[in-house]
């Protein structure tokens, strides 16, 4: 009896640390999940819905100040992965054009593996930004211009403070050496979306239109891409700013941009809304 007595007390404080570790370990693990995953879906939100349909679709339309707005967002939420709305709108309406051919800027056709597809669409993405190759006019037509903004955006040391930044917060929550895994992805998170759409979506997934090219559907429910997953619909009809078409295709991004467009930020074309 006496041995249950003295030893009682050893065991529930031992019992009260495991749990605090257990508790303590949980809170830090929710608080890294949440940073990772409010990068990916901020970088992911302001790539589809104004480098994508706006920049590259023009499936609305805004001013310049709310243009200047989205600039200004976007590299707030893309950081060291921030892309130019111009080149990016110029290369991605390439893209539609030569959809699957020599010409394709991102072809899963013309690469052995998807880190040459993107390296590709890398060269083609600076050649671009930095004036290197000559454009055919109708890709320029209306795309959103900030040369000044992004040239700051895009400055390697902007993209490296960004990273530093990245890597303090994970100093700061980070318990356990895998987590700093996370860190490389969030430095190229708009480009490692790209190659999930360009590569898999080319590749993997269902078909709802027959098109000229390989464009699937990557998923009948797309939540981790916020629609754009859905491909195949987009490259049939590529100026339809809702992305899903069957009943359960739903696009968590179409909301927001009628919410926009009822709060007069953009103005969306009731032809094809």
């Amino acid at each position: 009896m006496k041995i249950i007595v003295i030893f009682a007390p050893l065991n529930n404080s031992c019992s009260d640390s495991f749990n605090f570790i257990v508790y303590f370990y949980s809170q830090v693990l929710m608080v890294v999940l949440f940073i990772f995953a409010a990068h990916w879906y901020l970088s992911l939100f302001t790539q589809s819905f104004f480098h994508h349909r706006y920049s590259a679709h023009l499936q609305f339309k805004m001013t310049r100040f709310w243009e200047k707005f989205f600039f200004i967002i976007s590299f707030i939420f893309q950081g060291s992965s921030y892309l130019s709305p111009y080149a990016y709108g110029i290369m991605h309406r390439m893209h539609h054009a030569y959809a699957d051919t020599e010409k394709d800027v991102h072809s899963p056709k013309y690469d052995s593996n998807f880190f040459s597809m993107m390296w590709r669409t890398k060269v083609v993405y600076d050649q671009i930004f930095k004036g290197k190759v000559e454009i055919d006019e109708k890709f320029k037509k209306n795309v959103p211009e900030w040369h000044a903004f992004d040239s700051f955006a895009s400055h390697t040391a902007t993209r490296a403070a960004w990273v530093f930044i990245y890597v303090l917060l994970y100093l700061a929550f980070a318990t356990h050496w895998w987590m700093f895994l996370l860190v490389p992805i969030h430095a190229v998170m708009g480009p490692f979306h790209g190659v999930i759409i360009n590569w898999f979506a080319h590749k993997y997934g269902y078909t709802n239109f027959e098109v000229s090219d390989t464009s699937k559907n990557l998923m009948p429910l797309d939540i981790l891409m916020l629609g754009e997953g859905f491909h195949n619909n987009h490259h049939k009809h590529a100026s339809r700013p809702n992305f899903g078409v069957k009943w359960f295709e739903f696009d968590p991004i179409y909301p927001f941009i009628l919410l926009f467009d009822r709060l007069r930020i953009i103005r969306l074309n009731r032809a094809i809304a």
